[in-house]
């Protein structure tokens, strides 16, 4: 456990000569699943935060900003879809998110690690609120077995709310689980993935857009600050099976949902998908994008 005087310190894995500390409250659960390390933790300003492997992966100041924008970037793009597929997210937050739409008739959820889910909802995180959608159907099982096996033509919209790709989620980053992706897709479907950090990966996004390419007709990348993860900031890989601008939303929220956002908005989606020059440079050479 990275914790010393009073201080949580995240394990140097993706980002080598930083890293992200927080001041502990208290600590709440600290085990080993049959997985990855599980550790929960009251911070003094952060509220409740959960760390897998030593990384950071929600704490309830700032875990809106990513859920809703790795949520609502992929449907509002699509439009109205009727079944989703979240893979991972076992903390809850993605399902909060789409669970929002009403035109979502069926929520596959797939989560390979139980503990995750289970520690979530025991501890009240502010995402985890919508394990009891009746829409839910949720999944204990490797993500990549699961959409080779079940996925044919039939998810509308895939979000992928994995962790970063070592671990439990490095095959979630592979080539043959983005081609499995596709054909789980509907032939306008859409998936949305965690696209990492453009101030530490940029090769990374590169080469994730260019397996996205040889698959799908669209691809873009897409941004959201996060003050806790690496930089305070993330990105999202977007890509679908047919051509279209996946910058432009082709549906809006509806005022009772616009009440409830605290990030999203149709003028966040907009800009999202405007970068950096230095990332502009190396994200278009994989951009796939038609009006």
């Amino acid at each position: 456990m990275s914790i010393a005087d009073e201080w949580f310190t995240e394990k140097e894995v993706m980002w080598p000569g930083q890293k992200m500390s927080l001041k502990v409250e208290k600590v709440l659960f600290n085990q080993k699943s049959e997985f990855q390390d599980v550790l929960v933790f009251q911070s003094t300003n952060y509220g409740k935060v959960l760390v897998l492997d030593g990384v950071i992966q929600v704490t309830e100041r700032d875990e809106f900003s990513y859920q809703e924008m790795l949520t609502h970037l992929p449907i509002f793009s699509f439009g109205e879809p009727k079944n989703v597929l979240i893979v991972g997210g076992g903390d809850g937050g993605i399902l909060r998110e789409v669970a929002k739409h009403s035109c979502v008739e069926k929520i596959d959820m797939c989560e390979i690690d139980p503990m995750v889910c289970e520690v979530s909802k025991k501890f009240g995180f502010s995402t985890a609120t919508s394990f009891d959608d009746q829409r839910l159907t949720l999944i204990h099982e490797d993500a990549a077995e699961f959409v080779k096996r079940e996925g044919e033509n039939k998810y509308d919209v895939i979000i992928i709310d994995s962790s970063d790709p070592v671990g439990p989620a490095e095959s979630l980053f592979e080539p043959p689980f983005f081609a499995n992706m596709e054909k789980a897709l509907t032939s306008e479907g859409i998936v949305a993935t965690q696209g990492e950090c453009f101030w530490l990966h940029l090769p990374l996004i590169q080469r994730v857009m260019a397996a996205f390419g040889k698959i799908f007709q669209s691809v873009e990348y897409a941004s959201a600050s996060v003050p806790t993860y690496p930089c305070g900031q993330i990105g999202f890989v977007l890509a679908s099976k047919s051509k279209r601008n996946l910058s432009e939303p082709k549906s809006l929220p509806c005022d009772k949902m616009k009440e409830e956002l605290r990030f999203y908005s149709t003028e966040m989606h907009r800009s999202a998908f405007a970068l950096p020059v230095f990332v502009e440079n190396v994200v278009k050479l994989g951009r796939k994008r038609f009006a």
